[in-house]
C-alpha cells in the first residue's frame, strides 16, 4: 500500500488453535479501521505442520515472498506434537522466520492486567510490567538442525557474535529509553551466566560497552538462575531484561506464567527491517475446535504490531490505536471477564465480543 497510514499485513494463521485466535485479532483490527484513519490489507498464507503434511515443507516459497513484501507479519501458533521432521524435531515456521529475516530481538512483554489472577502474592497490588528481550537468532538455537549425535554422545554449539549482540543491546537500550519516556522505570538488566561460560562473559562485556553510549539508562547484571528466583518472588522489581536465546525461551515462559499464563502473553520478533507478531502460546490441539482458546495474547500481539508500525513509519495514529486495544482489553478483564483457563466460562467468542464492544 502506498499511503502512509495503510498497511499490508501477511497473515499466517498456522495450526491448532492458531486460526481460532487469529480471526478475533483481525476483527479487532477491522474495528480499528472504523475508528481511525488506519487501513489494512490482509493476505493469508499457509505455514505450519499441516502445510508440511500436505507438501513436505513448513512454508511454501510464496509465503516467504509474501512476508518479505508485507509491512508486518501476524503469526498464529504453528506446529503439532504429532508432526515431526525426520530428526524428530517439530515443525516450527516461527523459528525459521527468525533466521530468514534476521529477527534478532524477541520482545516478550509481561504486564499483569487488572482482574487477571497471578500466582505471586501481592502482585495484584504491586503490579507486574516488564519486558524480556530474547536474542532470537543465535545462542544455543544457532545449532538448530546442526547438532551432532553419535551412539556415545550428542553435541550442540552455542554461538554469540559481536554484530548481533551490539544490535540487540542497542535495541534493548532504545526500548528502555522509550519506556522511561512513558513514565516507566526504563532500567535494563543483562541476564547471563558470565561466571561460568566465556561466551556469556563476552556477551556481558558488549552489553557494558553499549551502556556507555546510553548513560541515562540504569543498568544491572544478573545471573539467569538468580534472576529466575527473583522473578517469582518480586517481579515488580523488574523492568527490561535482555538475554541469550535459550535463556530467553525459558525466562519468557516464567514471566508469562506470572501474568495469567501463555494465553495472556503477546510477543514480537523484530529485526532491522522485518517483524513478526504472535502470541506466546502453542497450538493446543487438545482444545482445538472447541471454542475454548483465549485470543487475548493474539489481540495484544496485534496491538504490539501497531506500535511497531508507528515507530517504523512515523504514524502516530497507529501507536494510539495500539494503546486503544490495550485499554479495551484492560477494561473487559477489570469488568470481570474470566477465560476458561482461569476457571471461568468465557471462550473465544465471548472474549472477542467483549473486546470489540469495549472498543
Amino acid at each position: 500500500m502506498s499511503a502512509n497510514n495503510a498497511f499490508h499485513i501477511a497473515v499466517l494463521a498456522g495450526d491448532g488453535i492458531g486460526p481460532e485466535v487469529m480471526a478475533p485479532a483481525l476483527e479487532v483490527l477491522r474495528k480499528i479501521e472504523t475508528k481511525s484513519d488506519l487501513r489494512f490489507r490482509f493476505t493469508e498464507a499457509p505455514a505450519g505442520a499441516n502445510n508440511y503434511l500436505a507438501t513436505g515443507k513448513s512454508m511454501p516459497d510464496s509465503t516467504i515472498k509474501l512476508c518479505e513484501q508485507a509491512d508486518a507479519i501476524l503469526l498464529g501458533a504453528c506446529g503439532l506434537p504429532s508432526v515431526r521432521y525426520p530428526d524428530n524435531t517439530e515443525i516450527a515456521p516461527q523459528i525459521e522466520l527468525r533466521f530468514i529475516f534476521d529477527l534478532y530481538a524477541g520482545v516478550r512483554p509481561a504486564r499483569l492486567i487488572p482482574g487477571v489472577p497471578s500466582p505471586i502474592v501481592g502482585a495484584d497490588k504491586r503490579g507486574i510490567d516488564l519486558v524480556v528481550i530474547r536474542e532470537s537468532t543465535e545462542g544455543l538455537f544457532a545449532s538448530m538442525g546442526k547438532g551432532v549425535v553419535t551412539h556415545e554422545d550428542a553435541r550442540e554449539t552455542l554461538v554469540i557474535t559481536r554484530k548481533t549482540s551490539e544490535r540487540l543491546f542497542e535495541f534493548s537500550f532504545r526500548l528502555a529509553e522509550r519506556r522511561k519516556a512513558r513514565g516507566k522505570p526504563g532500567s535494563l538488566a543483562c541476564v547471563d551466566k558470565a561466571n561460568v561460560f566465556k561466551a556469556f562473559a563476552f556477551f556481558r562485556r558488549i552489553f557494558d560497552e553499549t551502556a556507555e553510549r546510553h548513560p541515562d539508562v540504569k543498568t544491572d547484571h544478573l545471573y539467569v538462575d538468580a534472576c529466575s528466583a527473583m522473578l517469582v518472588k518480586r517481579p515488580w522489581d523488574f523492568d527490561v531484561m535482555v538475554m541469550e536465546n535459550m535463556f530467553g525461551d525459558i525466562v519468557s515462559d516464567i514471566t508469562a506464567s506470572l501474568i495469567g499464563g501463555l494465553g495472556m502473553a503477546p510477543s514480537a520478533d523484530i529485526g532491522d527491517k522485518y517483524a513478526v507478531f504472535q502470541p506466546c502460546h502453542g497450538t493446543a490441539p487438545d482444545i482445538m475446535g472447541q471454542g475454548k482458546a483465549n485470543p487475548t495474547g493474539m489481540i495484544l500481539s496485534a496491538a504490539m504490531m501497531l506500535d511497531w508500525l508507528a515507530d517504523k513509519h512515523g504514524v502516530e495514529s497507529a501507536a494510539e490505536a495500539g494503546e486503544t486495544i490495550e485499554r479495551a482489553v484492560d477494561q473487559v478483564y477489570a469488568g470481570g471477564l474470566k477465560p476458561m483457563e482461569f476457571g471461568g466460562s468465557s471462550g473465544t467468542a465471548d472474549i472477542t465480543k467483549a473486546v470489540l464492544a469495549a472498543l
